[in-house]
């Protein structure tokens, strides 16, 4: 039986591929925007999560709604302004989504998956991260743990929840890796801070495939790691990609105290350490088609195929 799944953050990077990847199973797919859609074969409602306005007919006939949608972390300073966005961003519009259920009694919706992130466990240096770790108190771990308690409050209206602490996403296409390689292209690569920092990774196949995982696996609940089986330092991650971008690395480390004057507390994001373990969403039975950084980076950056 086909499922109909409704997607918040639906024209975002991941959200467009997982798109796809839905209509591709024959799954019906909606999104909840702002803006109206364009993306062929999908339906799209609007919502104004600041207005507390949504198109009630959204959720008409759902299974299942992933929650994607989140104001971008690197999109500007972190001002206290621009921290409350973020955080209710992502809170707001999961709240929006409940308080219709809960005027809707009859809905057909039985599960939300949701997007979290590693940031949720802080900087913890070397320490091997598993989903029981505690959170940390910085201002990403705070945003991730705020989100994913808005999220858990589904759990009262009988819904089953599944959250993915996800880490950096490789994808030549756009986001923390195409950020990374540029410099690298230009010869001006190097790892950041003390490249000693731990760099839970996941490449784009996998990321879509445990999401689909996630929405057809019945039994998934509670919080995964959305990271693959072998993190990397910094300095790792730094030296393969230039390895397969046949490009050198002659400059010195980018100094942490650069790196928070220009970015200020955003610099976080790139000199935070998270060993993160996969141990548990493999345990789950998903399989990780890139559970390497080399076969990652050269799935990523093969060659096109030559014209026959």
């Amino acid at each position: 039986m086909s499922k109909h799944i409704l997607l918040t953050g639906g024209t975002g990077l991941i959200g467009g591929k997982l798109t796809v990847a839905l209509l591709n199973k024959g799954y019906q797919v909606s999104h909840l925007s702002r803006t109206p859609g364009t993306h062929p074969g999908v339906t799209t409602f609007l919502w104004d999560v600041n207005k507390s306005q949504i198109d009630e007919t959204c959720i008409n006939g759902v299974d299942t709604i992933v929650h994607l949608a989140g104001a971008n972390v690197a999109d500007g300073r972190w001002t206290d302004a621009r921290k409350k966005e973020i955080i209710e961003s992502r809170t707001k519009s999961i709240a929006l989504i409940y308080k219709l259920l809960k005027a809707k009694p009859q809905h057909t919706v039985k599960a939300i998956v949701s997007a979290s992130g590693v940031g949720y466990y802080g900087d913890r240096a070397d320490e091997l991260l598993t989903e029981t770790s505690a959170p940390g108190t910085d201002f990403l771990a705070s945003c991730c743990l705020q989100w994913e308690h808005a999220v858990d409050m589904g759990e009262s209206l009988g819904l089953r929840i599944v959250k993915f602490r996800t880490g950096v996403v490789l994808d030549a296409s756009g986001g923390a890796l195409a950020a990374l390689a540029k410099p690298i292209k230009l010869g001006l690569g190097a790892p950041l801070g003390t490249g000693k920092q731990w760099m839970a990774w996941i490449h784009e196949e996998d990321v879509i495939a445990m999401y689909l995982y996630g929405i057809d696996n019945d039994q998934l609940t509670g919080d995964y790691n959305m990271v693959a089986p072998n993190p990397v330092t910094n300095k790792q991650l730094t030296r393969a990609v230039a390895k397969e971008l046949h490009r050198p690395l002659w400059l010195p480390k980018v100094p942490a105290f650069a790196l928070q004057l220009l970015l200020g507390e955003m610099s976080s994001m790139v000199l935070a350490s998270q060993k993160a373990s996969a141990q548990k969403i493999e345990e789950a039975g998903f399989k990780f088609k890139y559970p390497t950084l080399m076969w990652a980076l050269k799935d990523i950056y093969a060659p096109p195929n030559p014209p026959r």
